[in-house]
């Protein structure tokens, strides 16, 4: 008979687990206690399906408040002129943004995913490569950036009806200015995805989209260090169709892709969005950026293949190839010494997304957990460590160990 597992020791695991490994996952950071705590609060109770002063049910006066203050917040750290708090997701948001602006088999291009795009950008197996009729442009062969012609020569061979940039692998700033210009050109709608780097955004350490993108979403998790979740964002409104851009976009989330907002994700929102008000914040982001320019350095003096030869925000792109490893073997056999990586695809890779021919590491989490820029070589050597003796079982189990010890030093 199995033996039974109680959630509460599960859940405790993974809080060890968390504490004694290394997390370099890029999509993921560590969030206060007391967001932890708000994202559990009573509001969880309530639903509260429409917006502030236009509900569905009774009893919201509270709650309108509530997402009203998280709305004000969101606005005044990204000076937009308009947001909505409820997505789910970043996927979500995405997913509303579209619905609301394209009929099914309208064109949208977005960055290639195996280059380093989203799923939500177009993808074939995702709803966006599904539901419209999706291009891609990609990164130049020789300097895997983004090549902007390309991009152009696309945009007005395809007319499509929206461009979407942003990106979850890559590791430089966009020219969002030139991607307006060949919005402009062919009329069409410019969406930024910015949820791997909302944080360095709005502490100017990168290009601001909101005077350039018609719709700007992002995650709230990621290095803005809130709760799970996904917000939307315009510089300005409009009129389109003789209706208001943000009553289109308010009705793309609802009822179009979802029904009752998370009011209890909303208010640890509002918290998140507050704090990164804060002198430590902006310390934080600060340091995020360092310490993956720092391992990006210690890991080229080890001869890795770092993507654009090191990166403007917190993901660092590793092509292994002439380490002879895949992006899979590197991933189990760090985990197996609890260093915490993803597979991940290069630019013009040659192997199958569930082996990948890299991986790609973030320092969102590390740097929350107070590393700086003196641990980074530390990492790196760690990292190196079980690379080369990836088939070795005494030396990763050391390796292990040192990472444990390591660990103890860091909340």
């Amino acid at each position: 008979m199995r033996k039974k597992i109680f959630l509460s020791k599960l859940i405790n695991k993974e809080k060890k687990r968390q504490e004694k490994s290394i997390n370099l996952i890029a999509s993921e950071n560590i969030t206060s206690r007391r967001i932890m705590k708000e994202n559990g609060n009573i509001l969880t109770n309530k639903y509260a399906e429409g917006l502030p002063g236009k509900r569905y049910y009774g009893g919201c006066k509270i709650i309108d408040i509530i997402e009203s203050i998280s709305i004000e917040y969101v606005k005044k750290i990204f000076n937009a002129s308009w947001a909505n708090v409820q997505p789910h997701s970043g996927s979500q948001a995405n997913a509303a943004v579209m619905l609301a602006i394209l009929k099914p088999g309208d064109k949208i291009l977005g960055f290639n995913l195996s280059h380093g795009g989203h799923l939500t950008h177009g993808s074939s197996v995702n709803f966006s490569g599904k539901l419209y009729h999706s291009y891609s442009y990609k990164v130049s062969e020789k300097t895997k950036l983004i090549d902007y012609k390309e991009v152009e020569k696309i945009a007005k061979r395809e007319k499509p009806k929206l461009i979407i940039c942003g990106a979850s692998s890559y590791t430089r700033d966009w020219d969002y200015k030139k991607f307006k210009k060949i919005a402009n050109d062919i009329g069409s709608f410019l969406m930024a995805d910015i949820s791997h780097t909302s944080g360095f955004i709005l502490n100017r350490l990168l290009n601001n989209p909101i005077n350039y993108c018609d719709f700007i979403t992002s995650t709230t998790q990621k290095t803005l260090r809130g709760p799970r979740g996904g917000i939307i964002l315009m510089g300005k409104d409009s009129i389109y169709k003789n209706k208001k851009i943000s009553e289109i976009i308010d009705k793309g989330v609802f009822p179009g892709t979802q029904g009752g907002p998370l009011e209890n994700t909303i208010s640890a929102k509002a918290i998140s969005f507050k704090d990164t008000l804060n002198k430590k914040y902006s310390n934080y982001v600060i340091n995020t950026k360092i310490n993956a320019s720092e391992i990006s350095k210690s890991l080229i003096k080890k001869k890795y293949n770092i993507i654009t030869n090191g990166t403007d925000n917190h993901i660092i792109l590793i092509d292994l190839k002439n380490k002879k490893i895949n992006g899979k073997v590197a991933e189990d056999s760090l985990a197996k010494a609890d260093i915490i990586v993803n597979k991940n695809m290069i630019p013009f890779d040659s192997n199958p997304p569930n082996i990948t021919s890299g991986i790609r590491i973030g320092t969102s989490s590390i740097t929350s957990q107070g590393m700086k820029k003196e641990n980074m070589n530390k990492i790196a050597e760690l990292i190196d460590e079980v690379i080369v003796n990836h088939k070795n079982k005494k030396i990763i189990k050391k390796v292990k160990k040192k990472v444990n010890e390591f660990m103890k030093k860091f909340k």
